[in-house]
């Protein structure tokens, strides 16, 4: 659906209206120079002015769009996967569509609808949000950033390549040129990838790419970012009524802003979850406190990447640490079924993580990825010497390797699944952890006659 309309609300003033506004800015001035508060008077005068342009002035004409992949404003575009929510508001006789964005510039849009009826709209979001896939690989590992001209490229590579070996040290990422009129960087870390992104689409604008003013911008971005994750993880806590939470976890669950689970954003489904998992336990009468904590905090382990170990394992270590009550420490640790049920909360998690998760439209992996992707796996341990064959199981998490037996010896299996488990984690792009297990296995057979 496509419409056009003004760029924002605008209602025309009778000339009256701007006699009595007029007047009334006069009368202050003259009350405010009384009390020599000039400066206050050149400010009242300034706001009356622009409110006069503004007033005057007919807004320009944009193209909205709305399509299967996403939302089409002027010239920017946003996959369904970078927006959150929506909502309409009525101003001057006109309806204003806003829909909120995980992105950290613009954080929300805003459309006029003009002709075009609210509730085909509406019904055209909810039906594009519900079923809007999105790209599994972009989603964990990589952000564009588009160019308008290919000759920026060189500006940000610089002298023997000084401005990217900058940015890339300073950032933590991986900058690929490769691709006309875009730079794709590369992270496992989003909040990383993030603060990339936007620091380098400052610096595209504001021009001046060297390696000093590169240290300056990645430097304002980080702290613009962190503050946005620490309001983004209180907002989630308020919002699901947990009040109490140390720093520490508030900015672990900010980062869920930018994390994503196979299409579906971590804040949207922790939210969801947690408000099925308060609905169930009041329903049977289980600890409702026990399964909100534990349905807020479920997938913390996920944004912890300075410490090994499953998702589970590592929020599980994390509540500990923080000592958090031992009902809310099972739950998380138990909400995959890694361990037998130690209580109805923790049963009631899991029920509400798999409604989460397995809703119709709440997640999505693009097949040629995922082929893709278990391919890749299962290739690279076929490079090594020994090696039978390869199976990729359970999506990607674990690789059981099968090995000539007169080619590898026991006391080799061991070093044979370091290495391959090495090279998986240098060479290739996966969510959590890979397991390998070698298998090597010995038929003797005899016959009697």
């Amino acid at each position: 659906m496509t419409w056009k309309s003004a760029a924002r609300p605008h209602k025309k003033r009778s000339r009256e209206f701007f006699t009595t506004i007029g007047a009334i800015v006069f009368l202050l001035s003259i009350i405010m120079a009384f009390f020599k508060e000039f400066l206050l008077i050149g400010t009242v005068w300034a706001v009356a002015f622009l409110s006069y342009v503004l007033a005057k002035t007919e807004p320009e004409t944009v193209e909205h769009s709305l399509t299967s992949r996403g939302v089409k404003t002027e010239k920017n575009k946003y996959r369904w996967g970078e927006l959150m929510r929506f909502w309409f508001e009525e101003k001057w006789g006109q309806t204003i569509l806003y829909i909120d964005t995980f992105r950290a510039f613009p954080g929300r849009l805003m459309m006029l609808l003009g002709d075009v009826p609210r509730e085909k709209a509406k019904e055209i979001l909810v039906e594009a949000m519900r079923h809007g896939a999105t790209d599994y690989v972009a989603e964990y590992t990589v952000s564009v950033v588009k160019l308008a001209d290919e000759e920026i490229k060189g500006r940000i590579i610089g002298k023997e390549g000084r401005n990217i070996r900058t940015f890339e040290l300073l950032t933590g990422v991986d900058v690929d040129l490769d691709e006309v009129k875009e730079i794709r960087i590369s992270c496992f870390d989003p909040v990383r990838r993030e603060i990339a992104r936007v620091s380098l689409e400052r610096l595209i604008t504001d021009g001046r790419i060297q390696p000093a003013k590169i240290e300056e911008i990645v430097s304002k971005t980080k702290n613009d970012i962190e503050r946005l994750v620490h309001e983004a993880g209180q907002k989630l806590s308020h919002d699901v009524g947990v009040f109490d939470l140390p720093l520490e976890i508030i900015d672990l669950l900010g980062r869920f802003r930018y994390r994503f689970s196979y299409g579906q954003n971590m804040i949207a489904h922790t939210l969801e979850e947690t408000k099925i998992g308060i609905k169930l336990a009041s329903e049977v009468g289980a600890d409702v406190d026990v399964v909100r904590r534990a349905c807020l905090l479920h997938d913390i382990g996920k944004v912890i990447t300075e410490d090994e170990g499953t998702h589970v394992q590592l929020g599980a270590d994390l509540l500990r640490r923080f000592k958090f009550p031992e009902k809310v420490i099972n739950a998380v640790y138990e909400h995959h079924e890694d361990k037998p049920f130690s209580s109805v909360e923790s049963v009631l998690v899991y029920i509400a993580d798999a409604i989460s998760g397995a809703r119709p439209g709440a997640r999505v992996e693009d097949i040629e990825a995922y082929v893709k992707r278990m391919k890749s796996l299962e290739e690279v341990a076929l490079t090594f010497k020994g090696v039978k064959s390869v199976f990729a199981l359970s999506a990607g998490r674990e690789v059981r390797v099968v090995v000539e037996p007169l080619e590898v010896d026991d006391a080799s299996l061991v070093k044979l699944a370091h290495d391959i488990a090495g090279k998986i984690e240098k060479e290739q792009t996966y969510p959590g952890q890979v397991k390998v297990t070698v298998v090597r296995e010995v038929r003797a057979f005899g016959i009697a006659k």
